[in-house]
């Protein structure tokens, strides 16, 4: 890319040509405020925080969508430009819902980061406030338009990067806001529940359905048996909630912690991500040997499962059987565990500690669960952040922990369930030493990991070539399945996740200012943090985890048995478009 000759505040840089003036600037270590910009999801201009003077025009321009060109002057810090800046944040904040000590964002904001930055002490403007009703019909997703900006980042999230887009701006003027068609519920909509509109707002106007309470309620019930299973992805962001870099993996402390909140037993969902290897894994083989429906698709993301049935339903047949790690782990719990220590599965409460908001909605779903729910409750990272710093638990102290037995061993392939092309790496690890019938020499699938938006590899494979594909983001998601309807792409086996990035980077995460994402890639930081647990296990492939040979001699008979699929299978249904 050819480089472009600029100045910046009267200091001259050499830049690359496709570069906006937000960007060039921080290349150079300049900082420009921003609010409605969003690396790779939205570049508007529409709030009006980044404004600078430029050489070739009198009024100032957006910096986020502004072009450099050879000799542009660029002003980023005149009186003129502070001014601007200060009257439009004043602007903002009049309108704003500024309830900050009560607010789930409270320290976490970008607009209170801003009015901090700005020395905003007073507004000086009466806005006209317009009461919103609060939107909490959805079981994952809360939305409140009190605190809208109207930044826009979750509508080209939702709209642009996932192509969900059930959300967008209507009316004009003063009347302008961010809603639904027909003004319903997310609830009512083709929402898929992914959560990814929540890490883009920079306020509090969109947060995931908060069920901290249920849980300290359950532990709170001297009746009640109560069961935590942390999810892999959970580990490799729940640090940043207490101060560690991104990617840090804090799988020992967090266990720690979780002991110390009462819970009776203390499990990762590593192991049951095993079990649904052996039987996504025996079901992939039983397809390939029948001639059964192929490409078969992964089921373990929920965001992913219901895009499918409301755009694709065509590919529900395609879709695998299993039900996702942590509702498999919940149907052990309530049967096998429940009956080996007599434990009522009625008084059971399963608790899921998940980096993604639509697994709460998949928790209530009809078709998992038999006479109970497989899983009780769901909570987010950030819940269980906010759960241990309620407990007074000085989380950076605690010593590392193991998990409880039994099901206290897990393995790399389970651990790297939360990276895109994880799952299909494990599933590799597995089938390919099956079908070859001989230990693999290489247990590193490099070719299906990375974060490129869809991903192929080639495999031969007990003498055959077998195509694989993997996508993240619910927009690539599209894209792959498109191709295959148009007969342009052809698979055996296709890995889909709901959020870009896979489960580390999921609606449930620790939620990363945006300027911290202009030189962070979240995807791939916190999955070093998975592959490097990965490479230091022991075992690293789910058929040799021994708690899952266990349960197979003791209880589900064999890997697709018909009690495995009574237990650890489930359907999936059509739904209407809105």
């Amino acid at each position: 890319m050819e480089n472009v000759n600029i100045k910046i505040n009267g200091q001259s840089y050499s830049v690359p040509a496709n570069y906006t003036v937000l960007e060039a600037a921080h290349s150079v270590n300049i900082d420009i405020p921003t609010l409605c910009y969003l690396k790779d999801a939205s570049q508007t201009g529409a709030c009006r925080m980044c404004v600078v003077e430029v050489s070739n025009a009198r009024a100032l321009q957006a910096a986020c969508v502004y072009p450099v060109s050879e000799g542009l002057e660029i002003t980023t810090n005149s009186k003129r430009v502070r001014d601007a800046r200060k009257v439009t944040l004043e602007l903002i904040l009049s309108e704003h819902d500024r309830k900050c000590l009560t607010c789930i964002r409270n320290q976490n904001c970008e607009l209170q980061k801003l009015a901090e930055e700005f020395g905003i002490r007073d507004i000086p403007f009466e806005g006209t406030r317009v009461e919103h009703e609060i939107d909490d019909l959805s079981p994952s997703i809360v939305r409140d338009n009190n605190k809208c900006v109207l930044c826009r980042r979750c509508v080209n999230v939702c709209k642009n990067v996932q192509t969900v887009a059930v959300i967008d701006t209507m009316n004009r003027g003063i009347k302008t806001e961010v809603g639904t068609a027909f003004g319903k519920s997310l609830s009512e909509v083709d929402c898929v529940n992914c959560g990814q509109c929540i890490t883009a707002c920079p306020v509090g106007a969109l947060h995931e359905k908060d069920n901290t309470e249920d849980v300290w309620n359950a532990i709170n019930d001297p009746d009640k048996y109560v069961i935590v299973q942390t999810a892999p992805a959970v580990r490799a962001g729940l640090g940043e909630e207490f101060g560690y870099p991104i990617g840090t993996p804090v799988t020992g402390k967090m266990a720690a912690a979780l002991h110390r909140m009462g819970f009776d037993k203390v499990f990762d969902t590593d192991t049951s991500a095993d079990l649904t290897i052996m039987e996504e894994g025996t079901e992939l083989l039983e397809r390939i040997q029948s001639g059964g429906v192929l490409p078969m698709i992964t089921s373990c993301s929920p965001g992913w499962i219901k895009f499918c049935e409301h755009n694709f339903p065509d590919f529900i047949p395609n879709l695998s059987s299993c039900k996702s790690p942590h509702e498999m782990f919940g149907a052990i719990l309530k049967s096998y565990y429940a009956e080996k220590n007599g434990i009522d599965p009625s008084k059971m409460v399963v608790v899921s500690v998940m980096p993604c908001v639509a697994k709460k909605f998949e928790a209530q779903r009809e078709e998992l669960g038999g006479k109970y729910p497989d899983v009780d409750i769901v909570i987010s990272t950030r819940e269980l952040a906010r759960m241990i710093k309620q407990h007074g638990i000085n989380f950076t102290a605690l010593p590392d922990e193991k998990f409880d037995n039994p099901f206290g061993v897990d393995t790399g392939a389970g651990v790297i369930f939360g990276a895109t092309g994880g799952v299909m790496e494990a599933a590799l690890r597995t089938v390919v030493e099956i079908l070859d019938g001989k230990p693999l020499e290489k247990l590193d699938f490099e070719a299906v990991r990375g974060t490129e938006g869809i991903k192929e590899a080639a495999l031969t494979v007990g003498g055959k070539e077998v195509k694989v594909a993997i996508a993240h983001g619910l927009g690539n998601a599209r894209k792959l399945l498109n191709n295959i309807r148009e007969g342009k792409a052809n698979y055996t086996f296709i890995e889909i996740m709901a959020c870009p990035g896979g489960c580390v980077t999921g609606g449930g995460q620790p939620i990363v200012p945006s300027k911290c994402r202009m030189d962070i890639d979240l995807r791939a930081e916190r999955a070093k943090a998975l592959y490097e647990e990965d490479k230091t296990s022991t075992v690293r492939q789910s058929h040799l985890n021994p708690d899952i040979d266990m349960l197979y001699k003791e209880f589900l008979e064999k890997p697709g048995s018909h009690k495995a699929h009574e237990l650890l299978h489930t359907h999936y249904i059509e739904r209407p478009k809105y």
